[in-house]
């Protein structure tokens, strides 16, 4: 069965996000898939200036930890100064390293001599067989466990594409796959000052990266999308989202048979 990495966005608040980790864990458990919680303490590229950046890395990593105590969880967050690293790896189990900073040496270094999982995010210029190198920063830093995640290429202006063949290309590199289904249908700066997005495709590209053989799914999830503080317009809605994992569970059973 793939695994999952799901959860808002951002930390918007300590009660939503228990909230959504509860709700997670509970569909979960259900049906049978490995869950890792997600949420970022800080989004440090927001669109503008103004956008919410969440609650900072002091009082984040704080609820972060409630949250693994609470429901049991491991955890996964983004960080993206080198600094961040050590503090990061004290309550999360995978360090996530976002996209813009794929190729920052320091940062994946940092990242990888905690001994943490470490989850980089393919740039959105980067072609697939290009993240090897982001990969050998980290092994040669000595770390093995570490994952790769596609989340779309830019295509013209606001948009992004995701070749599939793509996946294949990163697996063949000997590391755990994710592919982060809703990043993949974001539209970068599309409503100005803030990122849109199309969430209704999340569905058919996940069922696609399930088919090609992903080890793993990426979801952000919120329980009012379109009043969500970053990101809003490409998550699944969290009533959503147990329907959503029984289709995936059905397209990975007819093609595991």
């Amino acid at each position: 069965m793939f695994s999952l990495i799901a959860g808002p966005c951002v930390i918007e608040s300590e009660e939503m996000v228990l909230s959504i980790a509860k709700q997670m864990k509970d569909i979960t458990d259900k049906l049978g898939i490995p869950y890792t919680f997600k949420a970022s303490f800080d989004k440090a590229n927001r669109t503008s200036i103004s956008g919410f950046r969440g609650p900072g890395i002091e009082e984040g990593l704080r609820i972060l930890q409630k949250v693994k105590n609470t429901y049991n969880l491991p955890i996964c967050t983004d960080i993206h100064e080198p600094w961040q690293a050590e503090k990061a790896a004290e309550a999360c189990d995978i360090l996530q390293i976002p996209a813009f900073l794929c190729r920052q040496t320091d940062l994946l270094v940092a990242a990888a001599k905690t001994g943490k999982c470490i989850n980089i995010k393919k740039a959105q210029f980067l072609a697939p067989w290009d993240m090897k190198n982001c990969v050998e920063k980290v092994r040669q830093s000595g770390n093995d466990n570490v994952m790769l995640c596609e989340r779309g290429t830019t295509f013209g202006y606001n948009t992004l594409v995701v070749d599939m063949t793509g996946l294949r290309v990163m697996k063949d590199m000997g590391v755990p796959v994710i592919f982060d289904a809703t990043h993949s249908v974001q539209k970068p700066g599309g409503n100005g000052t803030s990122t849109g997005g199309n969430r209704q495709y999340v569905e058919y590209l996940a069922k696609a990266a399930v088919s090609v053989g992903v080890d793993g799914l990426f979801m952000e999830t919120h329980p009012d999308p379109d009043n969500a503080k970053s990101d809003g317009p490409n998550m699944v809605p969290l009533g959503e989202m147990e329907e959503l994992l029984k289709k995936l569970q059905r397209v990975y059973e007819a093609v595991n048979e």
